[in-house]
């Protein structure tokens, strides 16, 4: 078990580094923030200076092994923008998007799980089909969309909810909605198709056999054994609260860390982005890492597995 373990922690690191290693290439190869921030009229000299201030002066490589000598010691840089650290930056709008993400995410689980296992309960019925044909939209429909249709029905039309800003708790309804309509529907057919594999299965049969009461078989055979493939989307969920309201956070100008990313990629604001994607990173792997420990508690056949496997 402690094998695998550290396996697993082994491979989160170095995804971690794979993800911010990519993002620092790619920004460092996408356009000089020098030219950005500072003015087009700006004499040669100024920017020259710029660059060396920054450190954009140096050769990559140079840049890349600095930047991971300071990660190291906590240090992010610093706002390219005003000069402030990078990590305070980004963690003053963390609150903002986990007002949205959270009660989104609860949403998500209230809304999908329960249809998804209603549906195949009920196969190829009227309401499995209703049910699928509900989350094919909502999977497909891209969320910009979705939530331009929620403004333009609940805010332009009716007028009954704020079109953006987070002014108050009825600014966070349509962006909630947006992010938890889209996640119910993946969830759904991602349960439903974890279920129906289940049902499929000859001990799901053995135990009808015997006489258990079908609601027995469902919660007491087939939940449990669904619950794995489940649980895994369930975390990439989770680990994707803070990425997944990208799109939302601008179209309804809420001041988040999405948006806060969306603005620093055009800004070329690199110690911005590079935290937000360490930021992102960490919680996808750390999620992952949860899930795979949900995993021995779920189904004791791999906590049994793993033990004889890695001592």
């Amino acid at each position: 078990m402690l094998r695998y373990l550290l396996s697993r922690v082994a491979r989160a690191v170095l995804t971690i580094v794979a993800v911010v290693t990519f993002a620092f290439v790619v920004l460092r190869l996408s356009g000089d923030p020098a030219l950005l921030i500072m003015s087009v009229d700006a004499p040669p000299e100024a920017i020259e200076a710029f660059r060396a201030a920054w450190g954009l002066d140096r050769p990559v490589w140079e840049q890349y092994v600095r930047y991971f000598v300071q990660a190291a010691r906590g240090d992010l840089g610093q706002s390219m923008r005003d000069g402030r650290p990078a990590l305070a930056v980004v963690m003053e709008r963390v609150p903002a998007t986990l007002a949205l993400t959270l009660p989104a995410f609860a949403l998500k689980l209230l809304l999908g799980v329960p249809a998804g296992i209603y549906a195949a309960l009920n196969r190829n019925r009227l309401a499995d089909r209703l049910t699928m044909v509900v989350s094919v939209a909502g999977f497909t429909v891209p969320s910009f969309v979705l939530a331009l249709l929620l403004v333009l029905v609940f805010a332009v039309q009716l007028g009954w909810l704020p079109s953006g800003g987070a002014e108050s708790w009825q600014h966070a309804i349509l962006p909630v909605v947006t992010l938890g309509l889209a996640g119910a529907a993946v969830l759904a057919r991602f349960t439903r198709s974890a279920m129906l594999e289940v049902l499929g299965q000859p001990y799901i049969r053995a135990a009808s056999a015997k006489g258990l009461p079908w609601r027995r078989v469902v919660t007491d055979h087939a939940l449990p054994n669904a619950a794995i493939p489940t649980v895994t989307i369930i975390g990439f969920m989770v680990g994707s609260l803070v990425a997944g309201a990208v799109v939302v956070e601008s179209v309804f100008s809420w001041p988040g860390v999405g948006r806060l990313l969306v603005v620093a990629v055009a800004n070329r604001d690199l110690a911005i982005v590079q935290t937000i994607l360490l930021l992102i990173a960490v919680a996808m792997v750390c999620a992952n890492l949860v899930v795979d420990m949900l995993y021995g508690w779920i189904d004791p056949r791999l906590r049994t597995a793993r033990t004889a496997g890695g001592g």
